[in-house]
């Protein structure tokens, strides 16, 4: 058994200096409760929201946002990880998660497909997600991919722990009311069961870590402004789908703490053909490809090939 700690933020957006602080306060804290295994959220150093600042934003690959998963993983002889929007030597940016013992970073992933306006900030990455720390096999899902079938078969019996993080925002409280409630009870219930039921497609157990508290941003392409909240729902659970451990958004920022078995079991889910693991109904789904078109645009226009944003350290 292991002791694995998943961390909720609430994130200023853009802040890199204040969000990197309270990782790092959220961290040592679940350090000293002896944590084997800590997760920080998706999007740790930024937050997430459709705002002109994280157009600079992306920190280097070697810059603050990996030093301090390393710092954190050498501190507490822990396997951390979380992902930032990250500015890679070819000018791109991606959603790079990186995972770091105390040896330094044991691995990374990119996150395969960005998510509605986060085409906007970063461009999409193809490994598999399967990072080697010592004797175990760590699978990476970010957010959204949670929701994909092709998630699941990259990962399925292949890893020993999932560790992931989402940014998972809510449906705004537009009119119709009586419609858009609906859509963001199923929205919520969808964000919770994405975390709790990966493990059981996939056969190993989840730390997944996200962002709480409230979003105020911009809305792509549309007058109006986006006002909604994060979904929360950190969680740990074993591989047979068991949630030991949660913070739901309305707890706000916080640590989770739960016991453990890191290995491979059967998955007690049978992942379906479809592109989706679960069904995101249709205005999500008309949302995701105008957003999509969006953001690509923009994100030529305002991000790509930009030098990495100056606040950074070297490793």
């Amino acid at each position: 058994m292991v002791i694995a700690a998943a961390i909720q933020l609430d994130a200023v957006l853009g802040d890199i200096s204040a969000n990197l602080a309270a990782c790092e306060r959220l961290a040592d804290e679940a350090g000293r409760a002896g944590a084997d295994i800590i997760a920080l959220p998706e999007f740790f150093s930024t937050g997430i929201g459709f705002a002109d600042s994280l157009a600079g934003a992306a920190l280097a690959p070697d810059g603050t946002a990996t030093e301090l998963l390393v710092t954190l993983a050498r501190r507490h002889s822990a396997l951390v990880g979380g992902s930032f929007l990250c500015r890679d030597p070819d000018g791109h940016v991606r959603n790079a998660y990186i995972l770091a013992d105390a040896n330094g970073v044991a691995g990374r992933h990119d996150k395969d497909l960005p998510t509605m306006w986060e085409n906007a900030f970063y461009v999409g990455g193809d490994d598999d997600g399967v990072l080697t720390a010592g004797d175990y096999q760590v699978g990476a899902a970010v957010c959204w991919e949670l929701m994909r079938t092709q998630s699941v078969r990259r990962l399925r019996g292949r890893v020993d722990l999932v560790m992931t993080g989402s940014g998972w925002w809510s449906i705004p409280a537009w009119k119709p009311r009586a419609l858009f409630d609906r859509l963001e009870r199923d929205n919520s219930a969808i964000a919770r069961t994405a975390a709790a039921t990966f493990s059981r497609y996939v056969g190993a157990p989840v730390v997944h870590a996200a962002h709480a508290g409230e979003l105020n941003c911009e809305m792509p392409w549309l007058p109006g402004k986006y006002r909604g909240h994060f979904e929360g729902s950190t969680m740990i659970t074993t591989a047979d789908g068991t949630i030991v451990a949660e913070r739901r958004a309305d707890e706000g920022e916080g640590v989770v703490l739960g016991e453990i078995t890191l290995g491979r079991a059967n998955p007690t889910l049978e992942p379906p053909e479809d592109f989706w693991l679960h069904s995101r109904g249709l205005l999500p789904s008309a949302v995701w490809h105008y957003q999509r078109w969006h953001g690509r645009r923009w994100y030529q226009r305002h991000v790509a090939g930009r030098s990495a944003n100056p606040y950074e350290s070297r490793l």
